[in-house]
């Protein structure tokens, strides 16, 4: 009985397969028939095979999906994101199927009546379901009334008819999506072309394992996509995964996830592939995390490269990102090359005049020295024992920088800027012969990865591997600045400068081992509490820092809190060398 039932499944399934290949024309399209639809109601699994058939031939299904995927990273509510997606694609590909095959209209109608038989309850509860209720209903009666909002949504979906590209679908679905599910979207997230601008890298990163069953969870976006192409054609309501609701304020970047041991001896290599070999000893690094990884970041770890394009443990995805990346950043430079050649020389002169001034000898009276012949007649007449001329010079290099890069995903769309930034400040003090290293941060999984691009007494040449700057994940501020100034703290130099190029949002995602000392999540007061006490705690020990901030001008509140006054607002690269000039000339003067 069980194999005559598998053998009725399987023929099903040729024959949905059947009728989604005849409709696409595309016999190699990889697709998965719906059977257990079939079995609830066969009109409702023939359209979405129709549906999935017409959607392949006239759209890019996996420009679609991937845009849904992204706008799920960007904490979009997956449940009424894929119900405005399927309802959409429905009326893209209704037309055009009609034209080609008469027939379909008759099982469209058909399908309508299951699904409001089925699903009418679950549909009214909410104003996404009375769209979806009026859209069955006027396609099955030829009128409907509604209210004067849904009618302007209505004929917003209608419109997609005449939708010429896969394109034009993603941003109605994105405008009905933030008009009905979460109006206040776009200020907390960000626009459609910042859900674009996501990359795979970010994408792959992430575990989808909680929005998918567990026969999934092997290759985690695979999967995920794959569901929601199978998915965003579909006439039912769609479910999630978990039957358990989450809270309101539930995140995918802001929850806490532990993870077991064997999860945390995958992390390592994981880190190594992507990251680049480290340039440490078992021991130095072992040795490091004991001394720095306490407090709130007992439960985090360091990670020392110079990068996966100098040290690759293999050449993957990550390896082949990173080079298209450095070439952008290339671009971006040649692109900008006047402008990037006049700062360094305008920074370059400010720091030489300064060293000049402090190169020149200075007279002081004092105690010992020349004897000043005018000043003899104070001798038994006064308690003033300076009547004597001494010069004094000034070490003019005897100063020592770190330029502390953030590289989170957040500064994805800075990259090629932050880049120049840094290797403005490079060529400028390898101009005037400072010795500085420059050092990107990001944080993934409990890992913050310090990537060294030059080190203090490396050759000029090496100032071009800042273009191998590229962001990823997170950002650990305070434990990133730690680690800066600790090395910065061990050089002879008597006087110590720290530059910190970022946006001021320090944000970390909690990835924690099995009891876990630290579960907060590294974010808001929280996070800026603990990177402006590490600023502190460095201007106490005597290292001047400088925050220079590119960011977003709504997030100029936070940095102020990190950096106090001592921060320089970027709002163009063209003033950027007088900005960061000043200060250093500042601390220059004090010294």
């Amino acid at each position: 009985m069980e194999e005559q039932y598998t053998e009725y499944q399987l023929e099903l399934e040729n024959r949905i397969k059947n009728l989604m290949w005849t409709v696409s024309g595309d016999y190699s399209l990889e697709i998965k028939a719906d059977v257990d639809t079939f079995l609830r109601s066969k009109d409702i699994a023939l359209y979405d095979g129709v549906k999935q058939g017409a959607f392949a031939k006239y759209y890019d299904r996996d420009a679609l999906s991937l845009y849904l995927v992204k706008k799920v990273f960007l904490q979009a509510q997956e449940a009424p994101l894929m119900t405005v997606a399927q309802m959409c694609i429905e009326q893209a590909v209704y037309q055009r199927i009609l034209e080609e095959r008469k027939g379909v209209a008759d099982i469209r109608r058909r399908a309508y009546r299951d699904i409001l038989e089925e699903e009418f309850t679950a549909l009214s509860g909410n104003p996404l379901g009375h769209l979806k209720i009026a859209l069955l209903k006027e396609g099955l009666q030829g009128t409907y009334q509604v209210p004067r909002n849904t009618r302007s949504w209505m004929e917003e979906i209608y419109s997609l008819s005449q939708a010429e590209d896969t394109m034009a679908i993603i941003r109605v679905i994105d405008r009905l999506y933030n008009a009905l599910v979460e109006p206040d979207f776009e200020k907390r997230k960000g626009s459609l072309q910042k859900v674009l601008d996501i990359t795979l890298e970010e994408l792959t990163e992430y575990s989808w394992k909680d929005f998918l069953s567990e026969e999934m969870y092997e290759e985690t976006l695979e999967s995920y996509l794959e569901k929601v192409t199978e998915t965003m054609t579909q006439m039912e309501v769609f479910q999630e995964e978990k039957e358990e609701q989450a809270p309101p304020e539930h995140s995918l970047q802001k929850k806490i996830v532990i993870v077991d041991e064997e999860a945390l001896q995958k992390m390592y290599t994981y880190v190594e592939r992507n990251y680049g070999i480290t340039y440490l000893s078992p021991a130095e690094e072992k040795s490091l995390n004991y001394q720095l990884c306490r407090g709130i970041h007992g439960d985090c770890s360091l990670y020392f490269t110079e990068g996966i394009l100098k040290h690759p443990a293999l050449r993957n995805y990550q390896y082949e990102y990173a080079r298209k990346q450095k070439d952008k950043n290339l671009f971006e430079y040649y692109d900008n090359h006047r402008v990037v050649k006049r700062n360094i020389v305008i920074l370059s002169d400010l720091l030489k005049k300064a060293f000049v001034m402090r190169d020149e000898v200075q007279e002081v009276l004092s105690d010992r020295g020349t004897i000043v012949p005018s000043l003899l007649w104070k001798v038994g007449r006064t308690q003033d024992a300076k009547l004597f001329r001494r010069e004094l010079k000034n070490d003019a290099i005897d100063f020592a920088v770190d330029v502390l890069i953030d590289a989170s995903g957040s500064q994805r769309s800075r990259q090629g800027k932050v880049a120049m930034q840094a290797y403005i400040i490079s060529e400028a003090l390898s101009n005037v012969n400072i010795p500085h290293r420059v050092m990107s941060f990001c944080t993934f999984w409990d890992y913050t990865i310090l990537h060294r691009f030059r080190s203090y007494d490396d050759d000029r040449s090496m100032n071009a591997n800042i273009f191998e700057y590229i962001t990823s994940s997170n950002n650990r501020d305070g434990l990133a600045v730690k680690a800066a100034g600790q090395g910065l703290l061990q050089r002879e130099e008597e006087h110590k400068v720290l530059i910190v190029l970022s946006d001021g949002r320090p944000y970390d995602v909690v990835i924690n081992r099995p009891n876990a000392r630290n579960p907060q999540p590294y974010q808001g007061e929280y996070a800026i509490r603990d990177t402006a006490f590490e600023i502190r705690r460095l201007r106490n020990l005597g290292v001047s820092v400088l925050g220079v901030f590119a960011g977003e001008e709504k997030d100029l509140a936070t940095e102020k809190k990190i950096f106090g006054k001592d921060f320089a607002y970027i709002r163009d690269i063209g003033n950027f060398s007088n900005m960061v000039g000043r200060y250093l000339l500042k601390q220059l003067e004090e010294e």
